[in-house]
């Protein structure tokens, strides 16, 4: 089975590609797309990096790389579709929604997020058009050596960590080799359509920080006000903290088994 993989170099991408190993091929958007005529399957993970301060220019960057660079992908495949395309998308989808229990039956929110997300999966699910199963898995906080988690552990390891503004906004995570675990199940299973790539147990942001404190055997008692991300990070600050309390249902309905289902065994599996 041959996978064309979009993002191939990315946090995400690096890992799946080693765990598929010759049968992954990678392939670049700004380059030809040649390569992915004649795939069995297309893994599409590229995109402009989110976590950074969200100027014009880098809004254009984010949505372009995602919507642009799908429908792009999309058009390549025409020619000689691919069986299953699955295709990155973001809890970015729902907004920030409180207390409610996310699946992926939930409407939109409203937003920049939101809206890219729509606009991304839209043009994922355009290959449907000429008969390809399409999977838009819906990441959260994906956890590993990098990424996310990397930037969260100096001031932990400082001991000046903490939760953020009240910390009882949720954060829906999941185990980096859970997420890959995912892209091969979809690959393989009959999923289609939204997918919450997420594990089946969120955590509120004050149990995040308990959790990552005592992993790594450091106070937490420094709370960051919402204001001081704001003004660090301009608008780019709501998704710290934005609260989204999303379950996996449609994994968990297909069978899909977490490795990772608890918030604890992931930290004490990544940073052992």
């Amino acid at each position: 089975m041959t996978i064309a993989v979009t993002g191939a170099s990315g946090f995400i991408g690096r890992r799946l590609v080693e765990k598929l190993g010759p049968d992954a091929r990678a392939v670049s958007l700004r380059g030809n797309l040649d390569a992915v005529a004649g795939a069995d399957a297309v893994v599409h993970l590229a995109g402009e990096p989110v976590a950074q301060r969200w100027t014009k220019e880098v809004r254009e960057k984010i949505r372009s790389s995602r919507v642009e660079g799908t429908r792009r992908l999309v058009d390549a495949m025409r020619a000689n579709p691919p069986r299953v395309l699955v295709s990155a998308s973001a809890v970015g989808y729902y907004g920030s929604r409180g207390d409610e229990t996310l699946t992926e039956t939930f409407r939109p929110a409203d937003g920049f997020l939101a809206d890219v997300c729509q606009e991304w999966e839209r043009e994922a699910h355009k290959a449907e058009e000429f008969g390809v199963r399409v999977v838009c898995l819906r990441n959260g906080l994906v956890l590993g050596h990098g990424g996310g988690l990397e930037k969260m552990l100096l001031p932990f390891k400082l001991g000046i960590g903490g939760k953020i503004g009240d910390g009882r906004q949720w954060t829906s995570w999941i185990h980096l080799e859970d997420n890959v675990g995912l892209i091969e199940f979809a690959l393989s299973s009959s999923l289609k359509g939204p997918v919450n790539a997420t594990a089946p147990n969120p955590v509120t942001n004050e149990e995040f920080t308990r959790e990552l404190a005592a992993a790594l055997h450091r106070p937490a008692i420094f709370p960051v006000p919402k204001f001081a991300l704001r003004l660090l990070y301009g608008d780019m600050a709501q998704i710290v903290y934005a609260s989204q309390r999303v379950i996996p249902e449609a994994a968990l309905r297909a069978g899909y088994e977490f490795r990772f289902p608890s918030l604890k065994s992931a930290l004490l599996e990544i940073l052992r």
